[in-house]
């Protein structure tokens, strides 16, 4: 669908698209949308139908949460097509979570993470968990260009349902563009990411905890020799240096913020992998391949705390670039500025 050039139309035939998608009570859920972009502070739903911007009486409002119709394939297409422009793509995926403790009859609820330490003292949280995706931008704001976002039922694996989130995607963005980077936290399993992305055109960069283990591949058989072949060769210990051979690429800059940065990369590991399809058939695991990175910088924008080294795994075709990974995942943190302002300035979860 193609969008006028001038920002005011551009704006304007988003609207008219948006519009579009709305398949019943279309005008009440329009203005409903407008009026929870102009309400300072939003109190109950029927406050929304005091907005000026919402021309229609409260009975509407209720009316078009209840009957209203969105067509969701439309409207994901609909912010794909209005992504900003940037080169390289980069996109964060995330889980956050919509507390429901009190709704004991809720469906589909299940249990997360959550940090404000619920139950018992313990950080769970009863409640839906929805997985967002959001383009990111390396300006020095906050703001992100979210284009899916899919509740999760407590049987879905977060990968997978992750890996179809971005094959998805992928289908609805321009087929000979450059190949876009999806950045994850530590939540997510690197290796079942890189297994099930393995046929699109697509990188992943996820953060690794620093006791993690990885191995290089193994040393070529001698001539003669018998038995079961090797599959995993020297170790690589994240938290043990006398493990880590000569990095096969490193990256020294700096940087206003964060001063001097010092980047290192070993391609080529691999890890044990627990989770395949194969798995419980007693057949060969998988070996997936990756780049190990450790980024580690001279201080941190807060200075309230020494900085902490950082691990991530990178998989995707051609070679990883250095500088735009760790960059890209310093920026995704704007992902959860995203969430919070759904959350707190639009009453996503009131």
């Amino acid at each position: 669908m193609p969008m006028p050039t001038s920002p005011l139309a551009r704006l304007g035939g988003f609207r008219t698209e948006l519009h579009a998608c709305y398949t019943r009570r279309a005008d009440a859920l329009f203005e409903l949308g407008d009026a929870l972009l102009c309400t300072p502070a939003i109190a109950s739903v029927a406050h929304l139908s005091l907005e000026p911007t919402h021309r229609r009486g409260w009975g509407s409002t209720y009316a078009a949460l209840v009957r209203g119709r969105i067509d969701i394939e439309r409207l994901r297409d609909l912010l794909a097509s209005c992504l900003p422009d940037a080169d390289p793509l980069v996109f964060a995926v995330d889980v956050t979570t919509w507390p429901r403790c009190d709704a004991e009859c809720s469906p589909a609820r299940g249990y997360y993470y959550h940090p404000s330490r619920h139950s018992a003292g313990q950080p769970i949280i009863a409640g839906w968990a929805y997985q967002w995706i959001a383009q990111l931008g390396f300006e020095r704001d906050s703001w992100t260009a979210p284009v899916d976002a899919l509740r999760l039922h407590p049987l879905d694996d977060t990968d997978q349902t992750a890996a179809g989130q971005i094959r998805a995607l992928l289908g609805r963005l321009d087929a000979g563009g450059p190949v876009p980077l999806f950045v994850f936290d530590a939540g997510y399993d690197s290796a079942q990411l890189t297994l099930d992305l393995a046929e699109a055109p697509a990188a992943v960069l996820v953060r690794l905890r620093s006791d993690r283990c990885f191995y290089a591949d193994p040393p070529p058989r001698a001539p003669g020799s018998t038995g079961r072949p090797r599959r995993h060769g020297a170790k690589f210990i994240c938290a043990d240096p006398t493990t880590w051979p000569i990095p096969t690429a490193t990256l020294i800059c700096q940087d206003d913020q964060y001063g001097t940065v010092t980047v290192h990369a070993w391609s080529g590991l691999h890890p044990k992998q627990q989770r395949h399809p194969g798995h419980g058939t007693r057949g060969p695991r998988p070996i997936v391949r990756g780049t190990i990175i450790r980024v580690q910088v001279e201080r941190v924008p807060a200075r309230t705390r020494p900085p902490k080294v950082l691990w991530l795994w990178w998989a995707g075709p051609g070679s990883v670039d250095l500088d735009l990974a760790w960059r890209a995942y310093i920026r995704r943190f704007d992902l959860e500025h995203t969430v919070r302002f759904c959350k707190q300035t639009l009453g996503w979860t009131t």
